[in-house]
């Protein structure tokens, strides 16, 4: 037996504070002398980083929504297998920029493709694996969207219009109603209050076992 590495995953809208909300993060675990890597989705390996071109840069064609999901998948499932499982199995944390909760909030509630569909492909990609602490940002997307057109050109789904974000919003919302290892933060704080949200939410996940490093078998 061996010790299991943890995973925590960050989630937003854009303009949310993902970023900063890593860093903290970071600082975090290596304060607690915690070895980890860091990822983000859709992208983190080579090949990853090229289907992330595809579902970002804006394209001559629509792109129908189940493109995406399955684009999104398929990233997610590259990274997985090369990179998460492999670091977990040696007992080295994971910190995730996104994870499976965007695709079942932005494809499943801004692109509203059917549940039923994401819960197959998820099931196929995911098998058991699971975060172990998800920290959804939650901002109003209108505030979210004048923080990313401040840092430059959108790409194509941060172009998408007000109404898809508002439904990105509420899936993140209710999915994070309903499961416990999802903490929501107000992002709309100060920065200060923000980082001492996501402390908090670190230190009771770790006080009461969540984080604590677990085992898993060498076979």
């Amino acid at each position: 037996m061996t010790i299991q590495g943890r995973f925590i995953v960050v989630e937003g809208l854009e303009g949310a504070g993902k970023t900063s909300a890593i860093l903290t993060i970071q600082q975090w675990l290596s304060e607690h002398n915690i070895k980890f890597i860091s990822t983000r989705e859709p992208g983190g390996t080579a090949l990853a980083e090229q289907i992330r071109t595809l579902v970002k840069q804006v394209q001559d064609e629509k792109v129908a929504p189940e493109t995406e999901l399955l684009l999104m998948y398929a990233s997610r499932v590259q990274l997985i297998k090369t990179v998460i499982q492999p670091a977990l199995k040696q007992g080295i944390w994971v910190v995730g920029d996104r994870h499976d909760l965007s695709s079942r909030a932005y494809q499943g509630g801004g692109r509203q493709l059917d549940e039923s569909l994401i819960n197959s492909i998820r099931q196929v990609v995911l098998g058991d694996l699971t975060p172990d602490l998800t920290l959804y940002l939650d901002i109003d997307p209108a505030i979210g969207l004048q923080r990313a057109q401040a840092r430059g050109e959108l790409d194509r789904i941060e172009q998408e219009q007000l109404a898809f974000f508002q439904r990105t919003r509420a899936k993140y919302l209710q999915i994070a109603a309903a499961e416990p290892n999802i903490v929501t933060i107000d992002a709309g704080q100060s920065m200060e209050q923000v980082q001492q949200q996501i402390l908090n939410a670190l230190q009771q996940a770790y006080q009461s076992g969540s984080l604590n490093p677990g085992l898993c078998s060498d076979v």
